[in-house]
């Protein structure tokens, strides 16, 4: 779980366009963040898991 300073700092507008980057819109990781869900690996397991993410289960062999 990121501290919620940073994620109020990257809320907000940066002064440069290459200071920008993703973070999780669940937990506020930076790593691992998934484009098309804009959610890391680990927040994408567990909506999978639990069926949040329609189309998408968690598989197991």
């Amino acid at each position: 779980m990121a501290r919620k300073a940073l994620i109020i700092k990257c809320s907000k507008p940066a002064k440069f366009s290459t200071r920008n980057y993703r973070r999780c819109s669940r937990c506020g990781r930076v790593h691992g963040i998934i484009r098309q869900f804009g959610v890391c690996r680990i927040c994408l397991r567990e909506m999978a898991y639990n069926g949040e993410i329609p189309g998408m289960h968690k598989s197991s062999w």
